[in-house]
């Protein structure tokens, strides 16, 4: 993921109700994936590591009662820190990323679309630049 641009990771431990919600398996998880991720070029202090239960919504959106040991995720990255406990929190820590918008517009094609009474609709995403309603642009 690291190499293909992917710069910011979340670790979702998920099956914790099939132990029980133990502390020991929680933290040999997250010693054996911290290993491996710093391995693929992760710096393990910037991925947040959270236990839920996806079976029983455990500690997805609301904080679980079911794991009183654990306190809460913790990252450091360049923008600051953030913390929370639950994996929408998570989810909601990450940056968004940035997108050059002061180099020329550039929007790879996915497809393009003949609809009858609007015309050609191309389909892309911006990767460069900026585009606004009312522009005239020129796919090549």
């Amino acid at each position: 993921a690291y190499t293909l641009g992917v710069k910011q990771l979340i670790v979702a431990i998920n099956k914790m109700d099939t132990t029980k919600w133990s502390e020991d398996r929680f933290n040999e998880i997250i010693k054996e994936t911290s290993n491996f991720i710093k391995k693929v070029g992760y710096n393990p202090k910037s991925v947040p590591f959270v236990p839920i239960s996806g079976f029983n919504g455990d500690n997805m959106i609301d904080v679980s009662t079911n794991a009183p040991w654990y306190k809460g995720w913790e990252k450091e990255t360049k923008a600051g820190k953030a913390s929370g406990k639950t994996l929408l929190e998570a989810i909601d820590s990450i940056d968004p990323p940035t997108r050059p918008t002061d180099k020329p517009l550039r929007l790879p094609l996915q497809d393009v679309y003949k609809i009858s009474g609007i015309g050609t609709v191309p389909v892309g995403r911006v990767e460069t630049g900026i585009i606004k309603a009312g522009m005239v642009v020129t796919f090549a």
